[in-house]
């Protein structure tokens, strides 16, 4: 019954047909003043004809549309993605299954592996449990086989529990990558054929589960390209750094040797520090840390041509940032920035909250990069020496936060360099885990 068959939708309609009729009789029986309010009263009631014809027609049409709800496997498919987006396991499955289950009319929804039942929801769950190895031959042979099969029988669910109320099921292998990596299973409690519908829910269920898992795996394999990508990079920084900071030591090895020891058993310090660290990230603390190391090396060797300044936030202190940030650009501004300066120079090295994120601006005061290089200085290889630290800095901040977060710099002959990094905030713990903030 639609919202216009009912006694107040009738009325309305009908008063408005009777306004109709006396205003058309008034109007041609009595012209003048009395043709003139007949008008108007024709008016109202063509309008409220109009009115009450086009809300019975969307009412209609609304009601139509809540006749025809989303179709269930699309919906299944909607809120099972953020599991199956992270691979086959028990924990997925156990949610998908839950999903299944709550949005299709069947009695009990099963996953598998190729080997072990992931989840299990529904009827007769009180022996048809999670982890165990899979029992049902058809489940097998959808393994092996890699297609639909029905069981329409308790035997053919080999189920050894007496009491067990399950009688038919239809089993669908989930596919990825055309390799069968496990099975979907839709159960019934009433011995016989199934109805179509389940079975071509099973279906699709399956195959929209398939795909997911695929997205999955290209989600792993992308973060494994992501690693092995930060990997070759950090294995680029780590010998740069030793390197430079050993020439700076051999330049103290004969007319200084006293300090060239200081400096190695600072050096051995360091670097047995960072043996211990796992990971591609440091709390600032311990990044703080490794520039201190360096300019303990440069100031020895520059001594009053390098000043350093220092604004670090000391509530930054236990966030994290990728290994090895600061001190490539710190090394930049001296080698690059003050050392060809005639005087002396000064580096300056900031952080601070801004907006949400962490702000890291290393600046110098020296002799600036001119217009036609500072699009290059970011190019790997572009520079003197090995060109690695600029952009591999560059590099892994966009590998792990986006393009958005690489450096940023601003540069001005004979007036000196700025570099600009921004980190969102994350918690640092041991062994290389973090947290939001």
């Amino acid at each position: 019954m639609n919202q216009f068959s009912q006694p107040a939708g009738g009325i309305v309609l009908r008063w408005g047909l009777a306004q109709l009729l006396i205003a058309a009789v008034v109007f041609f029986a009595k012209p003048g003043l009395w043709g003139l309010l007949a008008l108007i009263i024709l008016v109202n009631a063509v309008g409220t004809y109009f009115v009450v014809d086009y809300i019975k027609r969307h009412k209609v049409a609304a009601l139509k549309l809540d006749e025809h709800p989303m179709d269930p496997t699309l919906q299944i498919a909607n809120e099972t993605l953020p599991f199956m987006r992270r691979g086959l396991n028990e924990e997925t499955a156990q949610k998908t299954a839950e999903i299944i289950k709550k949005i299709s009319e069947v009695s009990a929804v099963a996953i598998t592996d190729r080997e072990k039942v992931l989840a299990y929801i529904g009827e007769c769950s009180d022996h048809h449990k999670a982890g165990g190895p899979i029992l049902t031959h058809s489940t097998m042979q959808a393994i092996a086989t890699g297609e639909l099969m029905i069981v329409k029988d308790k035997k053919g669910l080999n189920c050894p529990e007496k009491n067990c109320t399950l009688q038919a099921a239809v089993i669908a292998p989930l596919k990825c990558k055309g390799e069968v990596a496990g099975t979907v299973k839709l159960y019934q409690t009433n011995q016989g054929d199934l109805q179509p519908s389940v079975v071509k829910m099973a279906l699709a269920v399956a195959q929209l589960l398939g795909m997911q898992m695929e997205l999955a795996e290209l989600d792993r394999q992308a973060q494994l390209v992501t690693i092995a990508e930060l990997d070759a990079l950090h294995a680029q920084i780590n010998p740069h750094f030793l390197f430079n900071t050993l020439n700076a030591i051999i330049s103290y090895s004969r007319s200084h040797p006293e300090t060239a020891r200081r400096l190695l058993i600072r050096l051995a310090s360091f670097f047995r520090q960072a043996l211990k660290r796992q990971g591609h990230f440091n709390s600032l603390k311990e990044e703080i840390e490794y520039v201190n190391t360096y300019l303990v090396l440069e100031k020895a060797r520059f001594r009053e041509k390098i000043r350093i300044k220092k604004d670090i936030d000391p509530a930054l202190l236990e966030y994290q940032v990728p290994v090895l940030t600061l001190q490539p650009l710190v090394e930049n501004a001296i080698k690059h920035g003050v050392q060809p300066m005639i005087g002396p120079g000064t580096v300056k090295i900031t952080a601070r909250l801004d907006n949400g994120e962490m702000l890291f601006i290393i600046e110098d005061d020296g002799v600036g990069i001119s217009r036609d290089r500072l699009p290059k200085v970011l190019l790997p290889g572009f520079g003197s020496g090995n060109g690695v630290g600029m952009s591999n800095v560059h590099e892994r901040l966009k590998s792990l936060y986006g393009e958005d977060y690489g450096l940023k710099i601003v540069s001005e002959v004979d007036k000196g360099t700025s570099v600009y990094i921004r980190i969102p905030l994350k918690k640092h713990r041991e062994e290389g885990a973090v947290v939001e903030a």
